[in-house]
């Protein structure tokens, strides 16, 4: 973190935000898609395939070429969320970011800059619970993968905390897919912490076995 710095968000960053967010969330593909591949599930019907095939056509050729198709499709898959993801994102709140986090009251966009350029993202945007609980929601983290082990996505979390701390937010809460481990050892070693765990309402996410992690960071516990 020597050479970078964490800033708000300017309109001159446009661009290399949408641009770097994309690309992170983007290059989540492979791991959606293995993540799949570890599923029981997922090996027992790839297994089903392979015996069926087999059995009903004597070839082996015709079975593994089965197991390649499910693959393939799984990889679709993972390519379809990740890549749709980012444009309902872009079509919502990261269509005018200033208007949507910099123009509102407990809102906020940051940016970790390198050298001049992007190379990380991380939003807040106030949410208010049950019982008038005032939390504030993790949003938009991502950070380049040639800037990653350097500390930005730690210093990225805490400059939400601190704003949470500073507005009189009660809480820090996020969700994430399971396929972001990096994300999840960033979260848990923050002090986050597991609050529920749930399916994403899409198709191709519950193809995969895609689940996603609910997390909370407790402002007045943790000081």
């Amino acid at each position: 973190m020597t050479d970078c710095r964490i800033r708000l968000y300017q309109e001159s960053d446009y661009g290399m935000v949408r641009e770097v967010y994309a690309q992170c969330v983007k290059d989540l593909t492979p791991d959606g898609f293995y993540q799949a591949l570890r599923f029981s599930h997922i090996r027992l019907f790839m297994l089903a395939i392979f015996l069926l095939s087999l059995l009903t056509t004597g070839s082996f050729l015709v079975s593994v070429l089965g197991i390649i198709l499910v693959m393939v499709v799984l990889w679709m898959c993972s390519r379809e969320f990740f890549h749709s993801y980012v444009h309902v994102t872009f079509s919502n709140d990261m269509f005018d970011i200033g208007k949507y986090y910099l123009q509102r009251e407990g809102y906020g966009f940051w940016v970790a800059e390198c050298g001049g350029k992007v190379v990380g993202t991380v939003a807040a945007a106030p949410l208010t619970h049950v019982g008038g609980k005032k939390h504030v929601e993790l949003r938009r983290m991502a950070v380049i993968k040639s800037h990653r082990g350097r500390g930005i996505a730690k210093a990225l979390c805490k400059t939400i905390i601190d704003f949470a701390r500073k507005k009189g937010f009660q809480a820090v809460i996020l969700e994430t897919s399971i396929a972001q481990v990096g994300g999840q050892r960033v979260y848990e070693s923050m002090g986050f912490r597991i609050t529920h765990i749930f399916d994403y309402p899409k198709m191709t996410a519950k193809v995969m076995g895609n689940k996603f992690l609910g997390y909370q960071y407790d402002i007045l516990e943790a000081e």
